[in-house]
């Protein structure tokens, strides 16, 4: 099976088509897979009754918003849940626990780091921590000193004589160059969720402050499964010595054939500028670059805060988004989806939506109601901030087409991709129109029932279907809380798990 697997993740690659890449395997990290498409391999459970839950907070700030980017769980082909915990000094645990839990979580094990967040020159919101599952049997997971754990055997529960399997830590520097001096590597720190291929190597940006003895500097770098360790500057990627920060949060997404990686370079102000970059997946010289403009003119902003990745839709074109420059009144805070060609040379028609956001995919096949010719759609976030230049809150969510335009409704004369189909939150805030926002960075999408799984800061979890355009189930979490954006995933059994209100919930039948 093994081999029949990695055949079909070649020919699709090969093909440019993604589908059957996406739905044969595991949920690996954030949005799914190395391409961020979010696209299930299974259809999800209906949204009847909570499973269990747990926190992914040991202390989370009590009262007010909650401006902390809680990482993606990972769960495995059969069944493990693991989940990236902020513990009560602000560091990071993983918990493993078995999916098919009755009322409550069952526990496999817990895995500790000494990862901490990272020295940004530029940010207000806590960052995500984001483990990644390479070939569906190591998880890998960020160390100190911009090192990673690895363990194998991920559905191996701990025993008497310990956790089973392979357990190690590597360096992207060299492993013996770290343990004969981990002080001197302090201030390199991994600064982006981790993205694996599928020959099991992992890629992730880091940030560096102060000297090191290899003399690095921030940029990406590409640990082999033998531990051989690549990396490259920002601003090789770039050319431009200004853009010398990888864009903190930004997920590397790997090309369908996976041999480029894309990723985005920032000076690293808190409204940064700068370019998405396109290198080799193997040496990581750069082959593209794109300066990230405004739609209507001037360089966009990369707000450090945001949580934007670059997502490969399945024709190879790379979207991503960022946030609109002047900010904020002048596209109510709502950003811009840049789109572009595989080579990054082409700038094709942008979403009206961006700047905290990873675009999905969505087989043309799963919205019945389309009537065009893209062979795939893709949804985002499309909130309207109420109270930001023209913006009423009227939150929603939105499928667009990347094969046709519109104008822009939101207050410009930008030609956009075209609404396919949008569905406007359900709890009023004030006076109506205005509802709460959608809460997802990044949202699961189950082809098989026609529907993505959507969050909302109501507390309260939804099926948009596709076919009725209708919230068709809903089911409540919380008393619903005003929050950094989260993703939401479909384990190999159908069961959905979203975080709100720093826990996570299993959801299902």
């Amino acid at each position: 099976m093994k081999h029949f697997l990695l055949v079909a993740l070649l020919l699709a690659g090969s093909s440019g088509l993604i589908f059957g890449q996406a739905l044969s395997i595991p949920w690996s990290g954030y949005a799914h897979d190395p391409q961020h498409t979010a696209t299930s391999a299974g259809p999800a459970q209906a949204l009847n009754a909570i499973h269990w839950q747990t926190p992914v907070d040991q202390n989370p700030p009590s009262g007010g918003d909650l401006y902390i980017h809680y990482g993606s769980p990972v769960v495995t082909a059969a069944n493990t849940v693991i989940l990236p915990v902020r513990t009560a000094s602000g560091g990071y645990l993983l918990n493993a626990f078995n999916g098919a839990s009755g009322s409550s979580p069952t526990p496999l094990y817990t895995l500790t780091t000494d990862y901490t967040p990272p020295s940004y020159p530029a940010h207000s919101w806590t960052p995500p921590y984001g483990p990644a599952l390479s070939m569906g049997t190591r998880l890998y997971y960020a160390g100190a000193g911009g090192t990673l754990y690895y363990r194998d055997l991920p559905n191996a529960a701990k025993g008497p004589n310990g956790l089973a399997g392979a357990s190690g830590q590597v360096a992207f520097y060299g492993i013996n160059n770290y343990t004969a001096n981990p002080s001197g590597y302090a201030g390199v720190q991994i600064s982006t969720p981790l993205t694996t291929d599928h020959a099991g190597n992992v890629f992730f940006g880091f940030t560096v402050t102060g000297t090191n003895p290899k003399g690095l500097v921030s940029g990406i770098a590409r640990v082999s499964l033998t531990g051989t360790g690549t990396w490259a500057s920002a601003t090789s990627l770039s050319g431009d010595s200004s853009a010398n920060y990888i864009a903190l949060n930004c997920a590397p997404a790997l090309s369908n054939d996976q041999r480029t990686v894309y990723i985005a370079t920032s000076n690293a102000s808190e409204y940064g500028v700068g370019y998405l970059t396109a290198a080799n997946a193997t040496t990581l010289a750069s082959t593209g670059k794109a300066q990230l403009f405004d739609p209507r003119g001037g360089l966009a902003y990369l707000l450090s805060d945001s949580s934007a990745t670059p997502m490969v839709g399945p024709d190879g074109d790379v979207y991503y988004g960022v946030l609109e420059s002047p900010c904020c009144t002048s596209h109510n805070d709502r950003g811009w989806l840049l789109h572009f060609n595989s080579t990054l040379t082409q700038l094709k028609t942008p979403g009206s939506f961006g700047w905290d956001d990873t675009a999905s995919v969505v087989p043309s096949s799963a919205v019945p109601g389309y009537t065009g010719s893209s062979s795939y759609l893709i949804l985002t976030k499309y909130n309207n901030y109420v109270g930001i230049g023209s913006g009423n809150g009227a939150n929603r969510v939105g499928i667009l087409d990347p094969g046709a335009t519109m104008l822009d409704e939101y207050g410009t004369s930008v030609t956009v991709l075209n609404e396919v189909i949008t569905v406007l939150g359900v709890t009023p805030v004030g006076s109506l129109p205005s509802v709460n926002e959608w809460c997802i960075n990044t949202a699961a999408i189950d082809p098989f029932t026609k529907s993505a799984i959507i969050n909302s800061e109501d507390g309260v979890v939804y099926r948009w279907d596709f076919t009725t355009n209708s919230l068709l189930q809903r089911l409540r979490l919380t008393s619903g809380r005003g929050e950094a954006y989260t993703p939401t995933v479909i384990g190999p059994d159908g069961t959905v798990y979203a975080i709100n209100d720093a826990i996570l919930f299993a959801v299902g039948n």
